[in-house]
């Protein structure tokens, strides 16, 4: 009661300070600096320690920032700046940053300044603006801080422009290396990698040097570079290039020049072609070009750029500013007819997009490429886009944070343009017209120059159109399971992927099968290397063993990045659901086969039942990971595709159930010997089966009242005898889990374990040894099918190598996997049934199913159960970046907001599930299932 009032009060003087900022005399405020989390290249800052210092000696604020171990400045130097180190800026009235902040971690009733990209509909950013309303946010954007004259104040645009042509440059010198053709520009690094721009000048004077010298390549001569655009970002890129040696040219030269290319001077000697509109476009219609003319009514006008410029352009470095009402500089079929004519396979070899116009002014511009990615290639003739250098293509840059390459120049040039803005804010003065104008949104309300976004919100509501920015996932585990899954989130072109192991070479085996994915080594147990890597994530996907999810998750909530796990739910798993609730984090957890979609398939047609006034009274579930009919020639009628301790360890787990309204329990280490011999799922497969855990607790999660279920049961499928040969192994001790540190060949094992000397391994002494032990005759089926057995383990060759293990059931899990792992041109199954028994409001009895069935391909050997458990998981890992799933805490996928898309998605990859209903109690299992 206390604790709510507290909570209370606290919002309600949050919001009335949040009123007082528009409404009283200045004074100062709390001011906030975010830290960057867009990448991990993101080391800008608005305000650097020399401002801040300012700041805090003109208006007196209290400045809090949060810490951060990749910004271009140091904690200590805000420290000695005065400002406060501050992990939670929620204390803050105002907020500054750089880049969009994540959904969740919008602080109601706060102003925040920033880089919103909303102001022009972008309908990857309206969810953003939407919360912006939402939680009453006042919206300050840099990008509409201007004069009266409507000029900006607050840019980046000439640092995009100094790091776009450094950059260009370096791809375009790589290009020409690719092609065969050493040249000067391959002596040029990304703009990273220079300190600062004077060591970029120092360069750039060995290079022009290296141009006046030695020249450039013949092929390619003459070399022009085309700039588009008159702002910051073509100055920006003019002041970089015109330190080489150069000469200005016009469009009207063009044709004349390329047919002198052999002369001499183009040798030593770039060409700059700096173009307008009135030089690209034309009047469809025939007639001058009239520049009003051109911005009132631009649909009277088309695009001449690929027949007039690019055909005689090396580089084309773009800045300009483009709307949809305005022609595209160049379309796709623009660039295919230029790529088509072999005389032109000198020209269009690079683009500098600093720009960063998806889909813009050049259509075929399809994504913003990344500082660890900066370069793709586009070949329109096959309509293929890559990343191969040596491949036909024109090389796109098209970075959409440049400026970050160079960051202490860029925060100091930003800092110096925002800080009498920053200031005023400072001091509560929002009626600044500069910080006046630049307001998006207050009080839940667009301003008035903004109302047409309505139009936007409302066309956004419901889709979710995918984020343009780079979404990065942390993959920790590089098992086998892994590469469905990077393979599923490496078809999305925003997506970074980390393969993060502890061993390093079976992650770099994954990673470089897949676009923008790398591998690193990563040791869980370094608690600040796992902070980085986790901080530099969006999503963190664990696949390691079950016990070291909860490690994982705690530095997830810590670093506030969620997480998804295919395991179950452990108890200490659970203990951090209101930690992770607390730091708006969600922990999705069981999102694999079993658990996982098994969750959601049961809850589409549980809520679908209960939406209709139906209650369920019978749940039965049957999933199993098996071998396909045509490969389970063994005793076992089973093999296994990765380690089968999993498999041994189930066994020996307790279960309990409800069927027929009987409760059943089976204790630790008896269910094998209470199988249930016959599931009679599908006419085709000879399926046994048993007990899965604890299947009572499932009624609870599945939101159903056990009180009212006859049947509640969950089990794992097999093929029939599995059970009968597992049974024995326990009996004779081999799923023992007593440390032993054995080390002997396994027919020294199975002698060991019933009790045969030296020399008495021939099989009558085994058969009877056998018996002895299990209590049954040397003649009986049960002994003739564990000779077989044992001989299809290798267990019966006195030949076989000695094996060392730390228990009885490690023994045996190494045996079975080295001798019955699948082999050329086999494959798995997975099968997941669920049967209904739901009572209509008419009273009316039915049987719902609801199954799947899927197999391994042969031919690539990806297994169904990799499939099955890495697709779904990537498919969760999708929607958090994307921003679908809301509910934090530890979860299951048990909610309609993770399990509808999920499905839906699922289905689309070829895994759909199969329903269907019968009347009458008569059909449902429960009247067929034949228990032990």
């Amino acid at each position: 009661m206390i604790t709510a009032l507290i909570s209370r009060n606290c919002r309600q003087v949050a919001r009335a300070k949040h009123r007082w900022l528009a409404t009283q005399a200045p004074m100062p405020i709390v001011l906030g600096i975010r830290r960057e989390d867009k990448n991990r290249w993101e080391r800008r800052v608005a305000l650097t320690p020399a401002h801040v210092k300012r700041l805090i000696r003109e208006t007196g604020a209290r400045v809090l920032v949060q810490p951060s171990n990749t910004r271009i400045f140091n904690n200590s130097s805000f420290e000695r700046a005065g400002a406060v180190i501050e992990e939670d800026l929620a204390k803050a009235d105002a907020i500054l940053g750089i880049k969009e902040v994540p959904i969740d971690k919008l602080i109601p009733n706060k102003t925040y300044m920033l880089f919103s990209h909303t102001h022009k509909g972008q309908a990857y950013n309206m969810d953003s603006l939407r919360e912006f309303l939402g939680r009453n946010i006042r919206l300050i954007d840099y990008e509409l801080m201007t004069d009266q004259q409507g000029k900006r104040l607050v840019l980046f645009g000439t640092h995009a422009g100094y790091a776009g042509m450094i950059d260009g440059l370096h791809g375009l010198g790589q290009r020409l290396l690719a092609l065969g053709y050493n040249s000067p520009l391959i002596h040029m690094g990304q703009a990273h990698v220079y300190p600062n721009l004077e060591c970029v000048a120092t360069k750039l004077r060995h290079v022009a040097d290296i141009i006046s010298d030695q020249g450039l390549p013949d092929a390619f001569a003459p070399m022009v570079f085309t700039f588009t655009g008159a702002g910051n970002v073509t100055r920006g890129a003019r002041a970089i290039f015109d330190r080489l040696p150069h000469d200005n040219i016009t469009v009207d030269e063009l044709p004349k020049i390329v047919a002198d290319r052999f002369n001499p001077r183009y040798k030593n000697r770039l060409l700059a072609l700096q173009v307008s509109a009135q030089d690209y476009v034309e009047r469809i219609s025939g007639g001058a070009y009239d520049r009003a003319e051109y911005r009132e009514f631009p649909d009277r006008y088309r695009s001449v750029f690929a027949q007039k410029i690019a055909p005689y352009t090396t580089m084309l470095v773009n800045g300009i500013y483009w709307e949809s009402r305005y022609p595209r500089l160049m379309t796709t079929k623009d660039l295919a007819d230029i790529q088509r004519r072999r005389e032109l396979k000198s020209r269009m070899l690079a683009i500098a997009d600093i720009s960063c116009d998806i889909g813009g002014s050049l259509e075929f511009m399809s994504h913003a490429s990344t500082i660890d990615s900066p370069f793709f290639y586009v070949d329109a003739v096959n309509n293929v886009e890559h990343k191969d250098i040596e491949k036909p293509g024109v090389q796109i840059n098209s970075i959409d944070n440049l400026p970050t390459e160079l960051p202490f120049e860029a925060s100091k040039h930003f800092g110096d343009s925002l800080y009498p803005y920053a200031k005023a804010l400072a001091l509560g003065n929002l009626s600044d017209p500069v910080l006046s104008r630049a307001v998006i949104c207050q009080g839940g309300k667009l301003e008035a120059p903004h109302a047409h976004l309505e139009k936007n919100l409302e066309a956004a509501h419901g889709i979710r159109v995918a984020d343009t920015r780079r979404k990065r996932v942390l993959l920790v585990g590089s098992g086998m399971v892994s590469q469905p899954l990077v393979d599923y989130l490496a078809r999305s072109r925003d997506t970074d992927i980390t393969v993060a192991s502890n061993n390093l070479d079976e992650a770099r085996s994954l990673a470089c099968q897949f676009p923008n994915t790398q591998a690193m080594q990563l040791d869980i147990s370094d608690t600040r290397g796992l902070d980085t890597s986790v901080r530099g994530s969006d999503v963190v996907v664990s696949l390691i063993p079950a016990p070291l999810h909860p490690q994982l998750a705690d530095a997830a909530i810590r670093n506030g990045r969620h997480m998804v796990t295919a395991s179950y739910i452990s108890p200490e798993m659970e203990l951090l659901d209101r930690r992770a609730r607390d730091a708006s984090v969600t922990i999705l957890n069981e999102i694999g086969l079993d658990p996982g979609i098994d969750h959601c398939s049961a809850m589409k047609v549980i809520d679908e039942a209960k939406a209709r006034g139906a209650t369920v009274r019978s749940f039965i579930s049957w999933c199993g990971g098996l071998t396909a009919p045509e490969c389970s020639a063994n005793e076992l009628g089973y093999k296994f595709s990765w380690s089968p301790r999993g498999v041994l360890t189930a066994g020996l787990n307790a279960a309990k159930f409800k069927i027929n309204k009987l409760e059943r329990n089976i204790s630790s280490g008896s269910l094998f010997a209470h199988k249930f011999g016959r599931v009679p799922l599908f006419p085709g497969f000879a399926f046994e089966g048993l007990a899965n855990r604890d299947s009572l607790q499932y009624a609870d999660i599945y939101g159903l009242k056990l009180s009212d279920m006859d049947t509640m049961f969950r089990g794992t499928l097999r093929y029939r005898g599995f059970a009968e040969i597992l049974d024995a192994l326990h009996e004779l001790g081999f799923l023992s889990l007593d440390k032993a540190s054995i080390r002997m060949t396994p027919l020294e094992f199975l002698a060991s374990a019933i009790n045969l000397e030296q020399g008495q391994f021939d099989l009558p002494q085994i058969a009877h040894a056998l018996a002895t032990r299990l209590n049954t005759s040397p003649t009986s089926p049960l002994i003739a099918r564990l000779l077989v057995a044992f001989s299809e383990f290798g267990m019966l060759d006195p030949n076989q190598q000695a094996v060392h293990a730390p228990t009885h059931l490690d023994f045996m899990s190494h045996i079975l996997q080295s001798s019955l792992k699948f082999g050329r041109g086999e494959r798995d199954m997975v099968c997941l049934f669920h049967e209904f028994g739901i009572e209509e409001p008419c009273g009316k009895y039915n049987v719902h199913t609801s199954s799947l069935v899927a197999y391994g391909d042969a031919e690539s050997g990806e297994t169904a159960m990799a499939r099955t458990v890495g697709v779904p998981a990537a498919i969760a890992t999708r929607l958090l970046l994307e921003g679908r799933i809301h509910t934090k805490g530890v979860i299951r996928p048990t909610i309609g907001e993770v399990y509808e898309p999920l499905l839906e998605r699922l289905a689309h990859t070829g895994m759909h599930f199969a329903e269907s209903t019968k009347h009458g109690a008569h059909h449902s299992l429960q009247q067929t299932m034949a228990w032990n």
